[in-house]
């Protein structure tokens, strides 16, 4: 397993198969899902680290497993990955992460993503990272501004029926320069 990034407690690394019941036993946790149309069953979990194992190998970044540097006890995931649908922000490359309960609160997160933003604008090269949720997620949307995004809008998911309660997204974005002005992203944890 090759890690590709490492903070302060967490080590953001490429999966691997064996890690299929963490990741199912996260995305099965309606707690976790909530803000999500469902939860995933474990064939969908499988494909995830499936994709993102091969995705990882040819983009070095994707949803990195991120697992506590002084335990080895899994977190969830945290990375940027290039977003698959269109709408009026794409093409664009997306930061997220999803964590499991016992490690909410504890700002791995936002210490991840300030990691993987660093990663994207000075190793990668990219000009621009975008995040979104549903408006319901406010817990994403406090890690999203601790992280010196700013909400430049809303949007309908496309992937979600129209009326559906989670259809209505926020949208967050920050460029490299305004990543820079920052101080490299160390913005307010």
């Amino acid at each position: 397993m090759k890690t590709y990034l490492e903070t302060e407690r967490l080590y953001l690394s490429n999966w691997e198969a064996t890690d299929l019941p963490e990741v199912a036993a996260m995305n099965l946790d309606p707690e976790v899902m909530r803000y999500f149309p469902s939860t995933f069953p474990k064939d969908i979990s499988q494909a995830f680290i499936a994709n993102n194992i091969q995705y990882i190998q040819v983009h070095h970044y994707g949803w990195f497993k991120a697992t506590l540097k002084a335990t080895g006890d899994f977190v969830g995931f945290i990375g940027i990955k290039d977003v698959r649908f269109q709408a009026e922000f794409t093409p664009a490359v997306e930061i997220g992460w999803r964590m499991v309960t016992k490690m909410w609160g504890n700002g791995y997160a936002t210490e991840g993503a300030k990691a993987c933003l660093r990663y994207a604008f000075e190793e990668l090269g990219k000009e621009e990272i975008v995040s979104f949720t549903a408006v319901p997620n406010q817990p994403s949307e406090a890690v999203m501004q601790r992280i010196g995004m700013q909400k430049t809008g809303e949007f309908n998911h496309p992937a979600l029926e129209p009326g559906h309660p989670l259809e209505r997204h926020v949208l967050y974005k920050i460029t490299r320069e305004e990543w820079k002005q920052l101080g490299k992203g160390e913005a307010t944890m």
